[in-house]
């Protein structure tokens, strides 16, 4: 391995939707992954959670992103709309990761959260999130690099 540590750089999907709670995210995102020494090179703004795939699709296939964090806040509702939203989006946002060979990390709060509990999650997750993805993007390359030399690797 080269020792040289190369910059992450991350795009960033975000929901306006509940954007009195995403907007934080965003701030949050956005100045710890400074704190960590990653760059973000986009930000993505999709009408809701549910539409977070489109964003972090677009963002996956950019040369200039070596991840993808995805922020949104689905409150509960009187239905279980909240749930189907928040499973469909996490499913295919895995599914995008996948194909794209990038991380795609999930920042996304709910199902079942109130508006006050999303808005004393929003920084945490948000964070969670972008360190999820430097440390994903960090150990995929350390993978990439890696030759078998009779020891076993730990990446991480």
């Amino acid at each position: 391995m080269s020792g040289i540590v190369e910059e992450v750089r991350l795009g960033i999907v975000v929901a306006e939707f509940n954007y009195d709670v995403t907007r934080i995210m965003l701030e949050k995102a956005i100045s710890h992954a400074r704190f960590l020494g990653a760059k973000v090179t986009a930000v993505f703004k999709v009408p809701g959670t549910y539409d977070l795939p489109y964003g972090a699709s677009v963002l996956a296939e950019k040369d200039y992103v070596d991840g993808v964090v995805a922020l949104g806040a689905v409150i509960e509702g009187e239905t279980e709309h909240d749930e189907v939203v928040a499973h469909q989006a996490a499913r295919k946002l895995l599914d995008i990761g996948e194909k794209a060979g990038k991380p795609v990390t999930l920042g996304v709060i709910g199902p079942g959260a109130t508006r006050l509990q999303a808005m004393e999650r929003a920084e945490e997750y948000a964070r969670r999130a972008v360190e999820a993805a430097v440390k994903l993007v960090r150990r995929m390359r350390a993978a990439a690099e890696a030759e078998y030399a009779g020891e076993t690797l730990v990446f991480g």
